[in-house]
């Protein structure tokens, strides 16, 4: 036991990264806690009903700890799309047949607090900012634990002081969106095992290793440089469990996830994925498309009927840059794989065959 997982009452220092769109699921997070890990849900695209309900089905399916994850949104986050916004993708549902969203719905934030407070799921975590301090003052008194998401020292900071208890420091190595909130993305760029080691420095609660990390080798570095659990996303997005696409899934394990970029094409904020055809032929409009959520919602018809049609070459191939390092296909076994593998590093490590020199 460290002081993250007496934090959460779990058994093993390993938070399975939550993931939005759909690409979570309740079975994964169920096999992640039975595990001894803390499974995860990424809610933001869900209503408070909707909320309650996963909160509701993750206890039936675990009696153990688990977390729901939230976005805080971005000021000025546009309210509709142009119709050149839609023009612009007009190709792609021609040849998909998939009509375009005649309007931008989305969820309402206040009503997801409220929902989250009202469901009180054991853990809550953010990306994206900070949550106002009524919301936390709230989770604290029902005994929900928060944990923020800091993509630079100063985010960690910030959220230590806002009164979180952990902070899940977010290396660019990453999959999926990035949570840069104090700065643009681009000035929030750290590498992972750049991140971790300032970030333990800097703040007192405990520190969970995020991005770039799918084996045994990465938890035993991340724990070497001052974290007190890790956080996989990848690695666990690749398993059966996950809400991925069977296309996503098979993605994660060819050669060409050993190759991946930042692109707003897919939702409007800047995420780590595979490129593919989409990418690349849409690459000229990188800078112009609309912010989150307008180009979310502008996408979402046709990310749906891609993966239907096994399409990977429009859809969002969301990744980190170690999925190829992840292990076995069910979430059970490889939560087994990790531990095994981390005991064989920090054994190796411990004999000191290679730091004979130091």
């Amino acid at each position: 036991m460290n002081r993250f997982t007496t934090l959460l009452g779990i058994d093993v220092p390993i938070v399975q990264g939550p993931f939005g769109g759909g690409l979570s699921s309740v079975d994964l997070l169920a096999a992640v806690s039975e595990g001894g890990g803390l499974g995860s849900f990424g809610a933001h695209v869900l209503t408070g009903t909707e909320i309650a309900d996963v909160v509701a089905r993750a206890r039936a399916a675990t009696e153990r700890p688990f977390a729901v994850n939230l976005w805080v949104p971005q000021p000025g986050e546009p309210t509709g799309f142009a119709d050149a916004d839609r023009d612009r993708l007009a190709r792609y549902y021609t040849e998909l047949e998939v009509a375009p969203p005649d309007s931008l719905r989305t969820p309402d934030y206040e009503e997801q607090l409220a929902a989250v407070l009202a469901a009180a799921p054991p853990c809550v975590s953010f990306v994206m900012g900070i949550p106002d301090a009524g919301f936390l003052a709230a989770a604290r008194e029902r005994g929900i634990v928060t944990l923020g998401t800091a993509t630079t020292v100063e985010e960690a900071i910030a959220l230590e002081r806002a009164g979180f208890d952990a902070v899940v420091a977010s290396g660019s190595d990453a999959g999926g969106h990035r949570g840069a909130f104090l700065r643009p993305v681009h000035e929030s760029l750290v590498g992972t095992f750049s991140l971790i080691p300032q970030v333990a420095d800097a703040v007192r609660v405990p520190v969970v290793a995020a991005g770039g990390i799918a084996d045994g080798r990465g938890i035993a570095a991340a724990f070497a440089l001052g974290a007190d659990a890790v956080q996989i996303g990848t690695g666990f997005l690749a398993t059966d469990q996950s809400g991925a696409s069977a296309p996503h899934r098979r993605a994660l394990r060819s050669p060409d996830a050993r190759t991946t970029v930042l692109t707003r094409l897919f939702s409007g904020r800047p995420a780590r994925g595979i490129p593919n055809r989409f990418v690349r032929e849409m690459a000229q409009h990188e800078a112009t498309v609309p912010p989150y959520p307008a180009q979310n919602a502008l996408m979402g018809p046709l990310r749906r009927r891609a993966a239907a049609n096994g399409d990977a070459g429009l859809l969002n191939l969301w990744s980190g840059q170690a999925a190829l390092l992840a292990g076995a296909a069910d979430a059970g076994e490889y939560l087994r794989q990790l531990r095994d593998q981390t005991r064989a590093s920090v054994e190796r490590l411990n004999r000191g065959d290679d730091f004979a020199g130091f």
